[in-house]
């Protein structure tokens, strides 16, 4: 089956995360830099890599990489790549473009170069002046960075983060992407109990719930790449069928999701049916400050309001004195708590294990870890 090159794109601080995802996937990991972890596969990878991919954000398919000084070499580089063996006749391809420390700045014009130098190797493949575009959609991507242009194709279409399951969303919604990795950072498993006292729409508990059936989170939704004439035959059939053999079905999973917000509950319940892991999660209406911390060695992961989900800092710096108070009483418990909050471990009055830099969106927050003794042994 041919080999290939594919992408999987991240938000910062993630690289890690992902490579893991990638490596236990059974990918052969190429390199990683900043944003994305470059791997080795076959067309079935394609398939299999948008299926699974838990926090990445999309798995692009590398065409070619080489130096760019001029448009004149942009286009005859271009031009050389085999995008006959990607996109047939009938294809529909627009491009997107970046430009990071380049003497080629100008994206518009990287662009219409691009399109250009396509459309001149397809009429060489296809010996036709013109083509319709009425078939699947290829879009392709120019990244320049530091003068060197890698031209990719998305295979995903939609970013990873759109599983199918959140219908409806509260304000500031966190993305399912940063969710389950947030989950993977924190180590939980199946067999341990988990608490979200933030729970919001509910994405950290689907998450995780998501993980602990091992269900793969783009099993209920669209991909750019299914509808490729390139993967023929049943590749996609075969790796869903597959994916759908590995749930695990019989495993209790208890997770217990928290928010004020009765709407907001309302919201996370109506999600977790859509994702299919209603049973798996107990969801209830309360302030994290009345709740019944009843059970040893569980976990916490929240995300706490903060910028544009509150009214002012005063309050959120009162959340997390109170948050403080309540959780570094539970001396079993691993607490995780993601925040933008100024001078959260002050407040908190506990120092972390360690922390994370990390995204929400466009705000830049921190990943608090605070780890709790393993359970006792079974």
């Amino acid at each position: 089956m041919k080999k290939v090159e594919l992408i999987a794109t991240t938000t910062f601080g993630l690289e890690t995360v992902v490579k893991k995802e990638v490596k236990d996937l059974g990918f052969n990991i190429i390199s990683v830099s900043d944003g994305k972890i470059t791997f080795e596969s076959d067309l079935n990878g394609i398939a299999k890599a948008n299926l699974w991919l838990r926090s990445a954000e999309r798995v692009l398919l590398k065409v070619g990489q080489f130096e760019a000084l001029t448009f004149d070499s942009l286009f005859e580089q271009t031009k050389a790549l085999p995008w006959g063996d990607f996109i047939p006749i009938d294809g529909k391809f627009t491009v997107l473009g970046k430009s990071v420390k380049s003497k080629l700045f100008s994206i518009s014009d990287c662009q219409a170069i691009v399109k250009k130098a396509v459309v001149e190797k397809l009429k060489l493949k296809y010996k036709i002046d013109w083509f319709e575009e009425t078939g699947a959609e290829f879009t392709i991507q120019v990244a320049l960075l530091k003068d060197i242009a890698t031209l990719t194709i998305d295979t995903s279409g939609s970013g990873l983060h759109k599983r199918g399951y959140r219908k409806n969303n509260v304000e500031a919604p966190i993305k399912e992407t940063l969710a389950a990795a947030l989950v993977s950072l924190s180590y939980w498993n199946k067999d341990r109990i988990l608490y979200d006292v933030f729970c919001g729409s509910g994405t950290i508990p689907i998450e995780a719930a998501l993980i602990g059936r091992n269900i793969a989170p783009g099993l209920n939704r669209d991909f750019a790449s299914k509808h490729w004439p390139i993967m023929e035959g049943d590749l996609w059939d075969k790796e869903i069928k597959t994916a759908k053999e590995a749930i695990d079905d019989q495993t209790k999973i208890e997770i217990f999701a928290s928010d004020i917000d009765p709407k907001a509950i309302e919201t996370a319940k109506a999600n977790a049916i859509e994702a299919g892991v209603e049973k798996d999660i107990i969801f209830t209406v309360s302030d994290f400050r009345n709740i019944n911390y009843v059970h040893d060695y569980a976990i916490l992961i929240s995300n706490p309001p903060y910028g544009e989900r509150l009214i002012d800092d005063e309050e959120a710096k009162s959340i997390t004195q109170d948050m403080g108070t309540i959780f570094n009483k539970l001396e079993t418990w691993s607490k995780y708590i993601l925040t933008a909050v100024s001078g959260f471990e002050s407040l908190y009055d506990k120092k972390a294990n360690r922390e994370r830099k990390l995204f929400n969106g466009t705000i830049k927050v921190r990943y608090y870890q605070y780890y709790g003794p393993r359970p006792p042994k079974k």
